[in-house]
């Protein structure tokens, strides 16, 4: 048996019981992006754009993560518009906007189509219809069919994952 077991990058010393092994999870990576070597990394025009924004005061790190999550040209063009429209909303409804429609240009005023987050599609067709009517109490309504017939269409629901009020709702364009 060997003297010592490899994991990761982290020796461990041979267990006394030889049908005992202990498994050390690895540290995950980081990226290439989240070294300081940044700007032997990236390309000029992006480097450029990151210098400007930390004179602005933004986080290094947080752009480098954006920039591993969906590239470079997304960070040049869209990187100052997540930010604000983030700070306006929050982080979990963009990146949720982003995941459901699949590219960073849709967060464009995201902040001003922004309805908020509900349970699920149901609870906002009602709070919707509410708003702009008085349902008699004695209605039975499926809510669910209401959002799937009527405003699917003009508005955008997607999930941030979480179990608390998962469903952001942003009105289309």
């Amino acid at each position: 048996m060997c003297d010592t077991l490899r994991t990761g990058t982290r020796e461990l010393d041979s267990p006394s019981d030889p049908f005992y092994i202990t498994f050390v999870p690895e540290a995950p990576l980081m990226s290439i992006t989240l070294t300081a070597s940044y700007k032997e990394m990236l390309n000029p025009p992006t480097v450029e754009k990151i210098d400007e924004l930390l004179d602005e005061n933004y986080e290094l790190t947080d752009m480098l993560e954006f920039i591993d999550t969906y590239n470079e040209n997304d960070f040049i063009a869209y990187y100052e518009e997540y930010v604000r429209c983030g700070e306006a909303i929050g982080y979990e409804a963009v990146d949720a906007l982003i995941g459901e429609m699949g590219s960073v240009s849709d967060i464009e005023d995201c902040d001003e189509r922004y309805q908020g987050c509900y349970n699920d599609e149901a609870e906002f067709a009602e709070d919707f219809y509410n708003q702009i009517m008085d349902i008699p109490d004695g209605l039975v309504i499926d809510w669910q069919a209401t959002y799937d017939t009527n405003l699917r269409y003009d508005f955008t629901s997607c999930s941030d994952g979480s179990t608390y009020r998962p469903c952001h709702i942003f009105r289309d364009h």
